[in-house]
């Protein structure tokens, strides 16, 4: 133990190397109903930073914000890159750890090292058609979102003008799979299996594996089609900004737009719907006045779908918190566990027309996420729709009965029950249903009018009666 002097005077410092500590499991019961009493536990315990294990493999989680940001903001003193994890060089990460697959997808996300620069540059060139205002494909897309979240509102509506339906699984979950699905340039309905293994991949059930695998290579397909042809869509992007990437490493970059700009956009959904319908006054205030945005940012305060971040590794023994980081050590910042860290969340006034952007909900840094204009684009339009589209929304459960579904990274609903009641104004036509189409009506492509598993699963969920 020794002291260093820290904002508010000596700290002591534990010396304690993580593989000596006996950390307590994070993923626990308690974690998946009520994670910020299991953050507040760590953080009396041991601080800003506390030792965890996640799943059998110790780990530093950052639950403080002032630390939080001095990670994220710090890329070389903390870079990514799974060759940094000293434990893993050293075979002392097991080979069947439940979470290595979903870090072993090398992609812009995880990866670290030389090769991280360039694909980050070609990312913020494929996207930026779609997240700049000004651009005729980000306008295109817009308008895209409306539609479909017109074509997911009114699947709901054959139920009947009032009804039961989950906006999970009928709406937050389907909607931005199917903007996705666009921006890589699936012609008409053909992605529609791999979304719906994308959902396989997201729930880590049994058939997950197998999933993921039929994924890779459905997006290697893809990518190989658009070497070929290119388009106007992420992937023809993507591949011109960086041309040197082979079809395997296509694959995974195009694995990570769709997985997690899908789940993080479909968390955020839900999580906005339940934070204005269960009637918290700053967040229904702010829709009212037509503020989209600002409710959702309120929310991702509150309720941050990506509530953990891929790791990060100490470059050098560092003082972080109460306690040295070794080099090579994992360290996870947590989001929502810095968001409530009294030191930030005191200083945050609750009443404010305009809340405060400082949270970490995009991350900080050289490393923020680069596709979060497009997100939030999805997530407002979304919101809006079902707020303009439905004159009712009632929860079907109390609050405090949702389900929650968490893992080491997000925190989303496993399903989010309705109680709907339509406004009364002109259904739009369902764009892909072969049942509303007549024989004059011009589609954009032919495989427009037969919907595969995607449709099919979404048709089953229709429920009537309240």
């Amino acid at each position: 133990m020794k002291s260093q002097w820290g904002d508010g005077g000596s700290v002591d410092v534990d010396d304690t190397r993580l593989e000596e500590m006996t950390p307590e499991p994070l993923l626990t019961r308690d974690y998946e109903t009520r994670p910020a009493l299991v953050y507040e536990r760590l953080r009396q315990r041991h601080g800003p930073v506390a030792p965890v294990d996640l799943l059998g493999v110790p780990a530093w989680l950052v639950l403080g914000y002032q630390e939080s940001l001095q990670v994220l903001q710090d890329d070389d003193g903390w870079p990514k890159g799974l060759e940094n994890w000293r434990a893993r060089s050293e075979g002392r990460v097991p080979a069947d750890w439940p979470l290595g697959p979903s870090l072993e997808v090398n992609h812009v996300l995880i990866q670290g090292g030389p090769g991280y620069p360039p694909l980050r540059a070609a990312w913020d060139v494929a996207l930026k058609p779609f997240q700049d205002p000004g651009h005729p494909q980000a306008r295109r897309l817009k308008k895209a979102v409306t539609d479909y979240a017109d074509e997911l509102i009114s699947l709901m509506g054959q139920g009947g003008s009032t009804g039961l339906a989950d906006l999970s699984a009928q709406f937050s979950r389907p909607l931005p799979l199917m903007v996705a699905s666009r921006l890589l340039g699936f012609p008409g309905s053909q992605g529609d299996d791999a979304l719906m293994d994308m959902w396989r991949v997201l729930d880590a059930g049994p058939d997950a594996e197998p999933a993921l695998e039929r994924l890779l290579a459905t997006l290697a397909e893809l990518a190989a089609v658009k070497l070929d042809e290119p388009g106007d869509d992420f992937p023809s992007y993507l591949i011109a900004a960086h041309p040197g990437l082979s079809l395997d490493e296509l694959a995974r970059e195009l694995f990570m737009l769709l997985g997690m700009t899908s789940d993080h956009v479909g968390i955020l959904i839900s999580n906005t719907v339940v934070e204005v319908i269960s009637g918290e006054g700053g967040v229904r205030a702010s829709l009212s006045a037509g503020m989209v945005r600002e409710t959702m940012n309120r929310v991702v305060m509150r309720k941050p779908p990506l509530v953990n971040f891929v790791p990060r590794f100490a470059a050098r023994d560092t003082a972080l918190g109460n306690h040295t980081i070794r080099a090579g050590d994992p360290v996870w910042v947590s989001s929502a566990a810095a968001h409530a860290d009294p030191l930030f969340a005191g200083n945050v006034c609750p009443s404010t027309t305009v809340s405060t952007r400082a949270h970490l909900s995009w991350g900080a840094g050289p490393r923020q996420c680069p596709a979060r204009e497009l997100a939030s684009t999805v997530a407002s339009v979304g919101v809006g729709r079902l707020f303009e589209r439905f004159s009712h929304l009632d929860l079907a459960l109390p609050v405090d009965q949702l389900p929650w579904r968490s893992s080491p990274f997000m925190r989303g609903l496993r399903s989010l029950p309705v109680r709907y009641e339509l406004a009364p104004v002109p259904e739009r036509r369902l764009a892909y249903d072969p049942a509303t189409q007549s024989a004059e009506t011009e589609l954009p492509d032919p495989s427009a009018r037969q919907r595969s598993s995607l449709w099919r699963y979404l048709t089953g969920l229709i429920r009537t009666g309240r």
